[in-house]
């Protein structure tokens, strides 16, 4: 866990059998209160399971990961991605990081940039 470890003030965990006792206190040893959502309520931890979902299928199920920094690196760029250029309904096509309404142009041409070495691709027009 190291010294990542000190950043974090809560872990949100389910009640599943895999994390027993032992896993509690190596978190509780690190100053980090480990809180379990409410038994049988699936949907107390929707947005990140939502996250975690969106991810796999539009991240990590397409490409085949070789380590941790390697999964760490590609986590980092579709952060990015889903954080500076996906549209969200919620947010009426918006990404998360944007404000205000972007007005975009409807002449010029579009360029592609790829990301995740052209798993997911952003168009953009040009300037």
């Amino acid at each position: 866990m190291g010294q990542k470890a000190g950043s974090f003030r809560f872990l949100i965990r389910d009640r599943d059998a895999k994390f027993t006792a032992v896993f509690d206190e190596i978190f509780a040893g690190a100053g980090v209160t480990v809180m379990k959502t409410p038994p049988r309520t699936p949907r107390a931890n929707c947005y990140a399971e939502r996250w975690v979902r969106t991810v796999r299928a539009e991240c990590t199920d397409r490409m085949l990961i070789y380590d941790e920094p390697h999964l760490r690196s590609v986590l980092d760029e579709y952060a990015e991605h889903y954080n500076s250029h996906r549209p969200h309904q919620s947010r009426q096509q918006r990404p998360p990081n944007e404000d205000e309404q972007v007005v975009v142009p409807m002449e010029g041409r579009i360029q592609r940039r790829k990301v995740l070495s052209g798993a997911i691709n952003e168009y953009h027009r040009a300037a």
